[in-house]
Formats: structure tokens, sequence, C-alpha cells
């Protein structure tokens, strides 16, 4: 991977970790149009820019960071403490996933491209879906909702089933109000991906080759590129959630999924 490879696909990352279209679903398909084809061989460079688009999460979202955190120090059942409780209660699901079918995951991402055209019509077909139903609206999300939502995130570790996609709209179908969903969706997933780059560091101290032949330029570059893209990306789907406009994404995705379908088969 050279440098301009991996400003393109740390720009990939960036921009489609928020929006509803599959971070690892593009990547995937931006890595095979380089001749990109063994997943481990890049999963470097995918913890890299993943740990960079949480840092771009942190920058815009700092106010509610911030405020969660002054909560918390109260040490008291608040409302800042409620909705932590609710991010470690999504957060159960891929936990279990991680620690224990890591491998298995991971052999999941070096499928093809047939797995992401298929997966990218089923985040389709759930936008579409979203959108058009119209459950009963709840003041706050539960943390039952919080679990159920969780799973939805563990779902979209396929490529091409999108996390911030599949979990704001299992949450609008749930009855959330989609004013918290983004924030919520984007603030639950920081944990995770922190804990996947904690668990790839301990394997390069263990001597581990996770690096996949990938040198330092390309990697800061991919970084780089993934945090200032993730930076704009995270704000305009915030933005877009409120409006109500993910139904637009759900073609997008059901145009991109026909086209990598038929191109995994030819």
């Amino acid at each position: 991977m050279d440098w301009f490879e991996a400003l393109v696909l740390g720009i990939i990352q960036g921009l489609t970790e928020y929006l509803p279209v599959s971070s690892s679903g593009h990547l995937a398909i931006g890595q095979a149009l380089f001749g990109m084809n063994d997943g481990a061989d890049n999963l470097m460079f995918t913890v890299a820019v993943h740990v960079a688009t949480v840092l771009s999460t942190i920058v815009i979202l700092w106010s509610e960071i911030d405020w969660i955190l002054k909560g918390l120090f109260k040490f008291e059942l608040n409302a800042e403490t409620k909705y932590v409780l609710n991010i470690l209660v999504s957060m159960i699901p891929v936990g279990i996933v991680g620690l224990f079918f890591k491998d298995q995951v991971e052999e999941i991402f070096g499928s093809g491209l047939l797995v992401v055209g298929f997966c990218l019509l089923i985040t389709s077909a759930l936008l579409i879906f979203s959108y058009y139903a119209k459950p009963r609206q709840k003041e706050h999300i539960s943390w039952k909702d919080a679990f159920v939502i969780g799973l939805a995130q563990v779902c979209a570790v396929m490529p091409g089933l999108s996390r911030s996609g599949s979990t704001i709209a299992t949450g609008l179908l749930l009855g959330n109000k989609k004013e918290s969903l983004a924030q919520f969706s984007f603030l639950m997933v920081i944990p995770p991906i922190l804990g996947e780059a904690l668990l790839d560091s301990m394997k390069m101290m263990k001597g581990e080759d996770v690096m996949g032949g990938i040198e330092t330029l390309p990697l800061c570059v991919g970084f780089v590129a993934a945090f200032v893209s993730g930076c704009f990306a995270c704000k305009w789907m915030i933005s877009i959630v409120k409006k109500g406009k993910l139904v637009y994404f759900g073609i997008y995705c059901a145009i991109v999924g026909v086209i990598t379908l038929i191109c995994s088969l030819i």
C-alpha cells in the first residue's frame, strides 16, 4: 500500500463510518479495486483508520462527552449515569463476539465482494423500511432498547452491513427519537473500537505481525485522512438523521450492492 492508496482508503473510511453505507464494505471495495484482496494483510491499517474516526467522534461530540463525564463524577444516579449504563449495555453483545469469536469475524472480512454486495442490500432494506415505519415515539432510550441496538451493532461486523445504519434504523424501529439516536450510535462505538486497538497492540507486544507489511507513511496518511473526513461526516450525519433523510442512503446502498454483486459474479 502506498501513500495515495492510503489517502483514498482513509477518506473512504472517515466518510462512510458515519454515513449509513458501511465503512467496512466500502473499504473492502476500495481494497479490491487497489488489488488488496487479503483482509488480514490490511488489519493494522483498518484498525488505525477506525481509531482515527473514534477521535473525530470525540472532537465533534466533545460537549456531549463533557456533559457525561461531569455527571459521572457527581457519583449519583442521574441522567448522565443512566446514559453511560445504556452505552455499557449496548456493548455487551459486541464484547462477547469480540472476545470469543474474533477470529471467525476476521475470516468473514476475507469472504470477497459477494458478501459485501449482499450485506449492502440488507442495509438498503433496513434503511428504507425504517424510513416508512412510524412507531410510537419514546422520550428516552431504555436499557432494553440499548441492548437491541447493541445486537444490531454486532450484526454490522459483516462487511457491507452499515454499523450506523443498522443501529440508527433499529433505534427508529423501536420508536426512539431520531434527534438522540445519531449521538448515541456514534458514542456507543467508541469503547469497542478502542478495545480492538488495545487487543492488536497486545499482539504487537507479543511479537506477532499485525502490521501486514504496511509502512509508516501510508499508515499516517490514512489515519489523518480518516480523522479529517470523519469530523466532516460525523457533523453532517447528525444533521441528516434529524431531517430523516436516510431513505436516500438506502437507495444508494441498493445501487452499489447490485453493482458489487454483479462484479463479484463476473
